[in-house]
């Protein structure tokens, strides 16, 4: 297992170069000018250069990766032209907001998409299977900007139950930071208002990041939870006179969970990229906000330094549900991937 951990770390370093070089590709192909964007309309030439220069936009292509790739190496991400400070420090101050939104979309997906699966997969073929099946598809074709529209129109505009967005309210004040989440760091300090506020702020962000991914691993998990309630071994539970929820729980569902864990270390993936649209719609203010300002003002750096960090948490995820099949089935072994 230790060796295999180390050739992953060692291809995390390829898929840090491969994204770099990509992403600088992409970005460069964009047209625009960078320095014009930033300087303004009413800038003069000479402006426009002197930006050109400073940020070193007027070099060759190819100097310009090396320098970053140097950078890169050294655990610099650049300078963001649009806040005038390292991508390093802007990631630091968005990055938290993207994780609190992202694993409340995870907690989510898993407390209700996998009892969803298994009571579909128990009850196969009645109406609740039918139920669950017509709010998978429709969960899978909503999109995530649409869906959070509609849910600003009935909870905010409608119903006034929830905030539209952000993540904490006008006269609230953020926590004294330690992990960067205001849910914990709220709880933390002992802060039940700022708590309750963050936790708010949070439902509708998350519902909607969340609702895609929900309806894939209930599909996952009714899948996965037949195949194993076919098995023979599960006839053998049954005509021995076990409780069914007994079979369920000791022999169905962690046997089901080894496909339904591949799946969602994959749908991870799938909510760093839907953050950017929810954080876009709610006015979140976490990295997904971040880059598409630095898009706006086609700001290199900051494009790259979130690809990498999104690209390097993917990674990361899949590692580690990597090691969660060594906890739901012990027979599994690593060795052969030498």
């Amino acid at each position: 297992m230790l060796v295999y951990v180390v050739r992953r770390l060692l291809l995390l370093v390829l898929v840090v170069a491969g994204m770099s070089l990509i992403t600088f590709a992409l970005t460069h192909l964009v047209p625009g000018d960078p320095a014009r964007l930033l300087a303004g309309q009413r800038a003069t030439q000479e402006q426009v250069e002197a930006l050109a220069r400073k940020y070193g936009l007027d070099r060759p292509l190819h100097e310009q990766y090396a320098t970053y790739m140097s950078g890169l190496l050294r655990g610099d991400l650049g300078i963001s032209m649009t806040t005038r400070r390292a991508v390093t420090k802007d990631i630091g101050q968005f990055l938290p907001a993207t994780i609190e939104l992202t694993l409340s979309a995870v907690v989510l997906t898993g407390l209700i998409g996998i009892p969803l699966g298994l009571l579909a997969a128990v009850n196969r073929g009645r109406i609740v299977d039918h139920m669950i099946r017509v709010l998978t598809i429709a969960g899978v074709s909503m999109p995530i900007f649409w869906l959070g529209i509609i849910l600003q129109i009935a909870f905010a505009r409608w119903l006034e139950i929830l905030p539209i967005g952000g993540r904490l309210g006008i006269v609230d004040i953020p926590p004294p930071h330690a992990t960067g989440l205001y849910t914990i760091d709220s709880l933390l300090a002992g802060d039940w208002t700022t708590f309750r506020s963050s936790l708010v702020h949070l439902v509708m962000p998350a519902a909607a990041l969340a609702v895609g991914s929900l309806a894939v691993i209930t599909r996952m998990t009714r899948t996965s939870t037949l195949e194993v309630l076919s098995s023979d071994y599960i006839l053998a539970a049954r005509a021995k006179g076990l409780p069914e929820f007994t079979i369920l729980r000791r022999h169905v569902l962690k046997n089901a969970m080894i496909p339904t864990t591949t799946v969602f270390g994959l749908q991870v993936g799938f909510l760093l990229a839907g953050n950017i649209l929810t954080e876009v719609v709610f006015n979140w203010p976490g990295i997904g906000l971040y880059a598409v300002k630095a898009i706006s003002y086609l700001d290199y750096s900051a494009i790259i330094g979130v690809t990498i960090i999104i690209s390097v948490i993917y990674v990361t995820v899949n590692l580690i549900v990597d090691g969660v099949y060594l906890l739901l089935d012990p027979r599994i072994s690593y060795q052969a991937a030498r």
